[in-house]
């Protein structure tokens, strides 16, 4: 399992990277960087990356997934619920490619304000 840093706001975001097509595709982009957009609890940006959407995608994840939302070509960070959430679970626009999940504290994540350059890069 590929581990990867995800650096926003001068803090590092450790996550673990499952077996899928996508997510050997991100890692065979990185490092890259993008500017943080917000939608409720979720950052996402648009990264150089062209994938279909995978049989196991879904649109309710578990907090600390980071996905694939095929549609804006976007790695997705889910911290709490969004504006479709259905509860307090973290739930994507559309269903996403599941890329993996942070291990550790999500808290700082509720601090990024919009525009913030998030990295990502192997660990």
């Amino acid at each position: 399992m590929a581990e990867i840093v995800i650096t926003v706001n001068e803090k590092d975001y450790r996550a673990e990277l499952a077996d899928s097509p996508t997510a050997e595709k991100l890692l065979g982009v990185l490092p890259v960087e993008g500017c943080a957009n917000i939608w409720g609890e979720e950052i996402y940006f648009e990264i150089p990356v062209t994938a279909p959407q995978e049989p196991d995608a879904r649109e309710e994840v578990p907090l600390g997934t980071i996905a694939y939302w095929p549609v804006g070509k976007a790695l997705c960070i889910f911290f709490g619920p969004t504006p479709v959430s259905k509860g307090g679970e973290p739930r994507a626009y559309s269903p996403v490619n599941i890329l993996g999940k942070i291990v550790g504290d999500l808290s700082g994540l509720k601090q990024v304000p919009a525009g913030a350059v998030v990295r990502v890069e192997k660990a």
